[in-house]
């Protein structure tokens, strides 16, 4: 498995196990949570990727009680905070909303770290633009969780390239990555700047949703997953794997993150680095992505 370096205190595997999901799942028992893991490390994946609001403010905790000091010291957690709704912990909310603000910060920060039983974070993302971010309050709480050691690196998610620069320029940590949604059904970062941008600063971003959240295998978009059979077919490999393989064939090093509880599928993700994507295969799955032939 590859891995990429993020900054000279991270590097992080190619492929990562998203664990949004975690609380869904029918069996959230430490064995099993470790079984998931074991899984994972066994195809040389060791970036877990949480936030705190994933199953109600509660997969941080689940992923705790699994794990060990022999476990923890095996893989890098990333996780985010920003986004208070109304259930769980905020359960008094009167209202979904963003809150980057230093002091929430930092107690969110503080609540990582105690249900994960960990002494650090290796990656911080603020999950989403807030529309009443203080730059310069939320820039400095970023500097300031980083200098304390209990985050290795920050970064965000779902932000554009302005909202980057605004946040990057009341910062003396850089930034390290940018999550954002993109797939062969989410295509636009490709080509609306998103991805240029990160690519031009050296920036990997992350991808969630790789898979375009199961769409892929819905009957409209039959034509483009015959595409990926066939030429998972040919590579041994299955049709996810091949979506996924698309992602890693661009040369801005995108991280893609994918989750599912079924133990098989985990097993799997890793067919994705095993095969490489030409550019005429880039373009014939684009192609059908796109429903139309490029210009």
């Amino acid at each position: 498995m590859d891995r990429v370096k993020l900054n000279d205190a991270l590097e992080m595997s190619r492929l990562v196990y998203g664990m949004w999901r975690l609380g869904d799942d029918a069996d959230t028992s430490v064995d099993h949570i470790r079984n998931k893991i074991s899984a994972c490390l066994d195809q040389g994946i060791t970036t877990m990727d949480q936030a705190d609001i994933y199953g109600g403010y509660e997969a941080e905790e689940i992923l705790g009680s699994a794990l060990t000091p022999e476990l923890r010291n095996q893989i890098e957690i990333v996780t985010k905070c920003d986004i208070v709704a109304p259930v769980g912990r905020y359960a008094n909310a009167r209202v979904k909303y963003y809150d980057t603000s230093r002091a929430h910060i930092l107690s969110s920060v503080d609540h990582s770290l105690r249900l994960m039983k960990i002494d650090h974070i290796d990656l911080l993302l603020i999950h989403r633009p807030d529309p009443l971010m203080d730059a310069c309050e939320t820039g400095a709480a970023l500097d300031e969780v980083v200098a304390s050691g209990k985050v290795r690196a920050v970064g965000v998610s779902n932000f554009r390239p302005w909202d980057w620069e605004l946040l990057q320029s009341s910062m003396k940590t850089p930034l390290v990555t940018n999550q954002i949604e993109i797939s062969l059904l989410h295509h636009a970062p490709f080509t609306n700047g998103d991805i240029a941008f990160h690519q031009k600063n050296g920036q990997p971003p992350m991808a969630w949703s790789p898979l375009g959240g199961g769409a892929l295998f819905e009957p409209k978009n039959a034509a483009l997953r015959t595409a990926l059979k066939t030429i998972g077919d040919d590579r041994g490999v299955d049709d996810a794997a091949v979506a996924v393989a698309w992602l890693l064939a661009h040369p801005a090093r995108i991280l893609p993150v994918l989750g599912t509880n079924n133990l098989d599928r985990i097993k799997r993700i890793g067919d994705a680095a095993r095969i490489q994507i030409d550019r005429e295969t880039w373009f014939e799955l684009y192609t059908h992505a796109l429903g139309h032939e490029v210009a």
